[in-house]
């Protein structure tokens, strides 16, 4: 790298701005999408929610555009098109570079997702939307390490804290989507009752609260009982 000069500073500047926008806008877009997901938001706040969620995503992605293309642009920095697209190809701080430019790329595919997802299928795009937070992390980590604003203690601070917000939402919807699932596996085990042939089938055939589907003694068996609510399979399901 050669010494920058003065007239050269407007690029370095500009992109600097641009990375630091995409940072807190990155932020603020998984800090929503998170507490939406934790169910925090109130639901008559929920489409508006949804709506700015998608803004920001946006505005994201055209900050992380201009991030790059203003820094390929820098003549001191001399990156280049393959600098910016390839990750870790850039001489200055690769590592932290190179995380970068896959949490960019990632950005850009799930933020394009939310315009696809019924081509793809709803339960797939948000399986795919869960990567959202790993973006906030390699963008955290490529502002940090590859950030000159980073040694200013003030703006260090500032992107560290933002991690507690995400760190506690996060925990929050693990914790809520557990109790959900858990919940939800008694409904199925109170649902699916097999039925039980032989001498261990009486004992279920006594338990049915619809009458005692066996006589002792007979020689011929009837079948159980079915517990209410339990439908005969279709034809389809059978299959």
């Amino acid at each position: 790298m050669t010494q920058a000069s003065p007239s050269n500073y407007i690029w370095w500047l500009a992109g600097r701005s641009a990375g630091m926008v995409a940072m807190l806008v990155i932020a603020g877009s998984v800090i929503l999408g998170l507490a939406m997901a934790a169910r925090v938001i109130p639901s008559r706040w929920r489409r508006d929610a949804v709506g700015l969620h998608q803004h920001l995503a946006l505005i994201a992605l055209g900050a992380i555009g201009a991030h790059g293309l203003l820094l390929a642009a820098d003549p001191w920095l001399k990156a280049g098109a393959k600098g910016i697209l390839v990750p870790f190809a850039i001489g200055y701080r690769p590592l932290w570079t190179g995380l970068g430019i896959i949490g960019g790329y990632l950005a850009v595919i799930l933020g394009l997702s939310f315009h696809v997802r019924r081509r793809i299928g709803v339960r797939l795009w948000r399986r795919m939307h869960r990567f959202t937070v790993v973006v906030y992390v390699l963008s955290l980590a490529h502002a940090l390490g590859a950030g000159t604003d980073a040694s200013i203690p003030a703006v260090r601070y500032a992107m560290l804290a933002s991690a507690l917000p995400v760190l506690f939402l996060f925990a929050l919807r693990l914790q809520r989507s557990g109790r959900r699932s858990g919940a939800s596996r008694p409904e199925a085990s109170r649902t699916n009752v097999p039925e039980v042939p032989g001498a261990a089938g009486r004992e279920v055939g006594r338990a049915v609260p619809s009458g005692a589907p066996w006589t002792e003694g007979s020689t011929s068996q009837r079948p159980i009982a079915r517990p209410r609510g339990q439908m005969e399979p279709s034809a389809s399901q059978a299959t």
